[in-house]
């Protein structure tokens, strides 16, 4: 009976780039969120793997049912997701979904995140503002592009004060655009793992320009994110029956 059930269960496959010095802890930490995710999605049988780690995709594709859904953790729709997924997924049949930081919900979900820590600390939204510290690209104009529209929509949904986005790897700078937004400030990092940039050039960056307010965890390592995911892949299973 077990079998069966298990059979009838969608199969989604949460899909980052993991690490490739160190593969190992990458896979690490796209398998713990894909089991943060499955008691969300009791209809799903979820799995983790990077594109780093040598086979661990094909593991997870290994008897994909036809109703596969792919869920890039990713916060651009670059070469990875356009290119290197694409041909790593090969003939298998899969839907995939936009990469987290394009997901349509996600700055909804910022938003009410963001509403919670101003409140919790009598806030006003009109006087407060925020900063996205994000990737961005040399090569590439589009990581900036996702970071400045995701930064366009929240603001949509929580006018504030102002709102400002710094890259890493272009201008504007991460401490350059951090630098003058007073106490009353929220640093969003639009990541979705905590390591490297957001341990070592977020942190300088900071310190360089002095600010003085709110550091949030990157966007991707919020405690609501794994029922977010679930609720996602639920849309998009429910659309494909429509």
């Amino acid at each position: 009976m077990r079998a069966e059930t298990t059979s009838a269960r969608r199969r989604a496959v949460i899909v980052s780039h993991g690490q490739p010095s160190q593969p190992e802890i990458g896979e690490a930490e796209i398998r713990a969120l894909a089991e943060a995710i499955a008691p969300f999605a009791p209809d799903w049988e979820v799995r983790g793997a990077t594109l780093a780690a040598p086979g661990a995709l094909e593991a997870a594709l290994a008897g994909t049912p036809d109703d596969l859904v792919v869920y890039p953790m990713f916060m651009a729709d670059g070469w990875f997701t356009q290119d290197e997924l694409p041909r790593r997924l090969g003939d298998t049949p899969a839907r995939r979904l936009p990469p987290f930081g394009l997901d349509p919900a996600l700055p909804g979900f910022a938003a009410d995140w963001l509403k919670e820590e101003i409140a919790a600390r009598g806030w006003n939204p009109a006087t407060t503002r925020l900063f996205v510290a994000a990737h961005g690209s040399g090569r590439s104009r589009r990581p900036a592009e996702v970071t400045r529209a995701f930064a366009a929509a929240l603001e949509a949904h929580l006018p504030l004060a102002e709102t400002r986005s710094g890259f890493v790897e272009e201008e504007p700078y991460l401490a350059d655009m951090a630098q003058g937004l007073g106490d009353q400030a929220i640093c969003l990092p639009f990541f979705a793992a905590r390591r490297g940039h957001v341990l070592e050039d977020l942190p300088e960056a900071l310190d360089e320009a002095r600010f003085s307010g709110l550091v949030l965890d990157p966007i991707g390592l919020h405690p609501g994110i794994p029922g977010f995911i679930a609720r996602r892949l639920q849309a998009a299973a429910d659309t494909a029956l429509l």
